[in-house]
């Protein structure tokens, strides 16, 4: 047995952004402009709604073939005519020429370039790569898998001509009916803070930046403009803002994202106590501030909140901060800082260093990182020797989706691809039989079923998918006699501006579970597999109906190659390896938040008719800090799935954990050793969690503290992983102090395979309590909360 041992600490080196002859540069700038300059570079120049393809017709690349909406004057901006550099951006910046100022340019979003793929006078197509979605690559619990996303994502950005990515998002899984948690990473904020940190390193390694998003609690999309966010002050640090922390120490993005909710009373980007006590004062943030897309109310309020940049950008808000500079209300020095920020991010962007750039990036080779990622983060839920397929099999392959794959969900999170492969696609593309009558069926039903879907009105809008094609009985019977392999692909979409539903979405449609049920049958009565793939963004039901598969593989929304990256999964290509990074419940019930989520409309107040705007509400976080596994674990609630869960085509035996010490001074380090005990080459996801002691605090049984990946190990070999602990790993926020504290006592270490699989442990002992930080009390709620403890 070969052994090989790797220092598996998940920090990621910090690339600094900021230069002191920037900074110089920026001051000696502002001195220079007029207010009137000033007061135009810290609002945007207004947007111009992006156009998406209308799935209901052939790309002919013409105009008349997307679909747009136009803006009410109270929201256009001042854009003085000066024609769009990237057609399709989100946003771009003031320029002053006299001084050199260029226009820097911003664009959506989480998981690709957004902007449009066709452009007046030109023949050319500008489709962008289509990422794994967050959820996945969260899944693949990679750091250094996820920064070679963000390398090659950063080319595309810079080749386009854009200067920061509107990404990525980062808000906790919360609840699973969240509309875009498939643009966020897990319901864990050491997975949330390391991947996001991974990706910003990588993306901003091609001297782009990006915009870490939506800061903070920004956890629905149901009222998103105009709910008020209720959340302790422990909860909110431990969960909440921990993996914003994370990635600003990590990995220093260029720029962070207020969100649009209040919270405990105020709106975020309207925040000092967020955007400048906590953000800049306690973390040591660098970069700028600015909204989400016509966020907040009060543009002097967020010019003194630290709010720098406001987004898109209106004549209203300039005239506003206008009027407050001639009547006293806004100082002329906190306009100065805003800009000083502005600019000293400008200057670093490839538009300050006349950057040309080619608007050719390198697609073929982007889109085989974008399937090796893919592959690194799918998860197979159940393996009754279902996978890996058999060489020659014949597969009848049900479910619309199967046909029509889902790359990644709607709105801001969208991108222009040049294509999307389908799973039937994939396995022929894997030399996989796959049954033609079936497909021809499904094929010319999709067809006519699309025909009779509504246009969309603009671009966040997510159509109605079309309902799940019936396959009569004895076709089903027909395959059960043909084919060797019954594979059923299970399809969710969502995005920004609603949040997903119990009914029909997170439980499985009657048409879907019928569909189960009699292939299952038919297959079964002949002794043969049926294989279950989830091409989903969110978390869904699957307690109910897993016994009826013989495997399931959660596939989530793979990107451009969904379909090649299935089929190197199930043909046995590559060896799946993913896991859980946010819980499977058995239903939605045993959910900490079903009770509140997504709060309730305030008393007394008109309810809006525009989602986009929403009617002023409330949401209470009664659940605190447990959400996920941390309420799962301490309160013994089953789960379907448990976080940290996924299996393998091999074995893994963990052995002859040690610590470095049995009392804790300044830190402490743990080796564990990994073996491959099966016949088949494979990786294995490692986690790290740390039992405290609970006679100060109310504490989760468990927390993830640190992860790691091991390479691809062969039958018999084995790799040592070692881990670091440092004081701010155990310590809990303290309301009543104010402070980060680790609580004298008995500390277990646990390293598992999933949050409810420990394979090894170890106890440790602090003997006096560490005050690791000492900060003062932000955001403090103005109610009670009857938090679950």
């Amino acid at each position: 047995m070969k052994k090989i041992v790797l220092l598996a600490a998940i920090a990621i080196p910090v690339i600094a952004f900021s230069q002191t002859t920037v900074s110089y540069k920026a001051k000696d700038l502002v001195a220079k402009m007029t207010t009137e300059e000033k007061i135009k570079l810290v609002v945007g120049m207004g947007f111009k709604m992006p156009a998406l393809p209308d799935n209901n017709k052939k790309d002919t690349g013409k105009a008349k073939d997307y679909v747009g909406i136009s803006l009410p004057p109270a929201m256009q901006g001042d854009d003085g005519n000066i024609p769009e550099k990237v057609p399709g951006a989100a946003g771009r910046t003031h320029g002053i020429n006299r001084l050199n100022i260029p226009i820097m340019t911003v664009a959506d979003g989480p998981a690709g370039v957004r902007i449009n793929p066709t452009r007046a006078n030109s023949s050319q197509k500008y489709y962008a790569t289509a990422w794994p979605v967050a959820t996945l690559l969260a899944s693949t619990w990679d750091t250094a898998l996820v920064k070679k996303v963000g390398v090659a994502f950063g080319n595309e950005i810079k080749e386009y001509g854009v200067d920061v990515i509107l990404g990525p998002g980062m808000n906790i899984h919360r609840n699973p009916l969240g509309g875009r948690n498939f643009e966020y990473y897990s319901e864990d904020p050491v997975v949330t803070g390391n991947i996001t940190a991974a990706i910003v390193n990588g993306i901003q390694s091609n001297g782009v930046g990006t915009s870490i998003k939506h800061f903070a609690a920004n956890n629905q999309e149901t009222n998103r403009n105009s709910v008020n966010v209720v959340v302790s002050e422990r909860a909110l640090r431990e969960i909440y803002l921990k993996g914003f922390e994370i990635a600003v120490k990590k990995a220093q993005p260029w720029t962070v994202m207020s969100s649009y909710n209040f919270i405990n009373g105020t709106f975020t980007s309207e925040s000092n106590e967020l955007l400048n006590n906590i953000l800049r004062k306690e973390w040591g943030f660098k970069g700028l501030v600015m909204t989400d897309w016509f966020g907040g109310k009060d543009a002097v309020a967020q010019m003194k909140a630290g709010n720098d940049l406001l987004m898109p950008g209106t004549a209203l808000q300039q005239k506003a901060i206008a009027d407050a500079l001639k009547n006293g209300t806004l100082d002329e020095k906190v306009l100065n800082e805003n800009c000083e920020r502005i600019l000293n991010i400008v200057l670093q962007s490839p538009a300050a260093k006349n950057y040309r750039y080619s608007d050719k990036p390198d697609l073929k080779a982007h889109a085989q990182v974008s399937r090796n990622a893919a592959t690194e983060g799918m998860i197979l839920l159940k393996n009754n020797d279902a996978l890996p397929l058999k060489k020659g099999v014949n597969v009848s392959l049900f479910g619309n989706t199967s046909y029509d794959f889902i790359a990644g969900g709607t709105g801001s999170g969208d991108v222009n691809k040049a294509y999307t492969i389908s799973l039937l696609e994939g396995l022929k593309n894997a030399n996989i039989n796959v049954n033609e009558s079936l497909k021809n069926e499904y094929e010319a039903y999709i067809v006519e079923a699309k025909k009779k879907q509504p246009e969309k009105k603009f671009f966040f809008e997510l159509v109605p998918p079309i309902p799940e094609y019936t396959v009569n009985a004895n076709t089903v019977q027909q395959q059960a006699a043909a084919s060797d392999v019954a594979i059923i692909t299970i399809g969710r979409n969502a995005g920004e501006g609603n949040d997903r539903k119990v009914e029909n979405d997170f439980n499985l449609s009657i048409a879907e579970q019928e569909l189960i049920k009699s292939v299952n049958a038919a297959f079964h009565a002949k002794n043969k597999k049926v294989v279950i793939v989830l091409n989903i963004g969110g978390v869904i039901e699957t307690y109910s109906w897993r016994d009826d598969a013989d495997a399931i593989l959660l596939s989530w929304q793979a990107g451009i190659e969904g379909g090649n990256a299935v089929a190197d999964i199930l043909s046995g290509k590559v060896n799946p390896s993913g896991k859980l990074a946010t819980s499977f419940p058995v239903t939605y019930a045993d959910v900490p938040s079903a009770k509140n989520f997504p709060g309730k409309d305030l008393p007394g107040v008109q309810k809006s008719t525009n989602p986009m705007i929403g009617t002023p509400s409330e949401v209470i976080y009664e659940e605190g800090i447990y959400v996920g596994y941390r309420y799962y674990n301490k309160f013994n609630v089953k789960t379907a799935y448990p976080f940290g869960y996924g299996l393998s085509y091999t074995n893994f035996k963990y052995s002859n954990l040690k610590l470095s010490s049995n009392s804790f001074s300044d830190k402490i380090t743990a080796t564990i050793t990994v073996t491959n005990t099966g016949k088949v080459a494979g990786k294995e996801i490692v986690e790290v969690y740390v039992a405290a002691p609970t006679s100060k605090l109310d504490k989760p049984n468990e927390e993830l503290k640190a992860f790691a990946k091991t390479k691809l190990l062969a039958a018999g070999e084995a790799q040592t992983l070692t881990f670091t602990i440092t004081a701010k790993d155990l310590a809990s926020f303290n309301t009543q102090q104010a402070a980060w504290i680790a609580d004298a006592g008995t500390y277990t270490l646990k390293v598992a395979a999933s949050a409810t699989d420990v394979k090894q442990s170890a106890i440790f002992n602090l003997a006096k309590d560490i005050i690791v930080e000492k900060v003062s009390h932000q955001l403090v709620p103005k109610v009670v909360i009857n938090e679950i403890k």
